[in-house]
């Protein structure tokens, strides 16, 4: 399991990658294991950065045979969330 900081790196990869794919669209799913190999991140790790994100009401995932996040979809919390930091950014 990944130390405290490349959590916190995961679960921003992924929500920047939903976010980039759904184009704020929240009706765009994202297959789990694409983005899991896309971003490079551990299966393990993958499972708990998702779970984390949809504890926060920012995703909704579909899990997979051996909790596996199957699709991963942004919620409109999610979007806001998003489109918050990127404010914070400009």
């Amino acid at each position: 399991m990944a130390i405290l900081r490349d959590r916190k790196t995961y679960r921003e990869r992924i929500m920047r990658a939903l976010y980039q794919a759904a184009e704020g669209n929240r009706l765009l799913g994202v297959d789990g294991a694409k983005l899991r190999i896309d971003l490079g991140i551990p299966e393990q790790d993958m499972a708990a950065a998702c779970m984390y994100l949809a504890g926060e009401g920012w995703v909704v995932v579909d899990w997979g045979r051996g909790n596996t996040p199957a699709m991963i979809t942004l919620t409109h919390q999610g979007i806001r969330q998003m489109e918050t930091e990127e404010g914070g950014r400009g």
